[in-house]
């Protein structure tokens, strides 16, 4: 099974208070890390007071392997405008960085471990919340 993580989930598993939430990622083939997450996670770090510290962990997190840090393809850009488009039908709409990480997660074939229940909104994604 592969994996997406969300911003959230990764500050889970980080805190080692989620034991159901590492044993997925420990389980799991892949770990894809979006880059909006990386961005959400670098903008945490900079207002927060243990700046240092936390920039160490996310890297060491890169080095495990089978974690993946993905970037915008042209697919997951396409995926993220379809989406953009279904929501506003819907009159569902949620953050934008939300819908490029269930773009990248649905383009990945990888199931996204969040704690966020608007992810609920989007057809096909399937979301852990452990």
């Amino acid at each position: 099974m592969k994996i997406c993580l969300d911003t959230n989930a990764y500050t889970e598993v980080r805190r080692g208070s989620n034991r159901e939430a590492m044993r997925l990622l420990e389980e799991a083939e892949a770990v894809y890390v979006p880059s909006i997450v990386v961005g959400e996670l670098f903008a945490g770090f900079y207002q927060g007071s243990h700046t240092q510290r936390n920039l160490a962990e996310l890297s060491d997190f890169f080095e495990i392997p089978g974690v993946e840090f993905i970037s915008p393809t042209i697919p997951i850009c396409e995926r993220y405008g379809l989406l953009v488009a279904e929501l506003r039908r819907k009159g569902r709409p949620i953050p934008t960085n939300d819908i490029w990480i269930a773009a990248a997660a649905l383009e990945t074939g990888s199931r996204l471990l969040s704690y966020d229940k608007h992810f609920n909104a989007i057809q096909g994604l399937i979301v852990y919340r452990p």
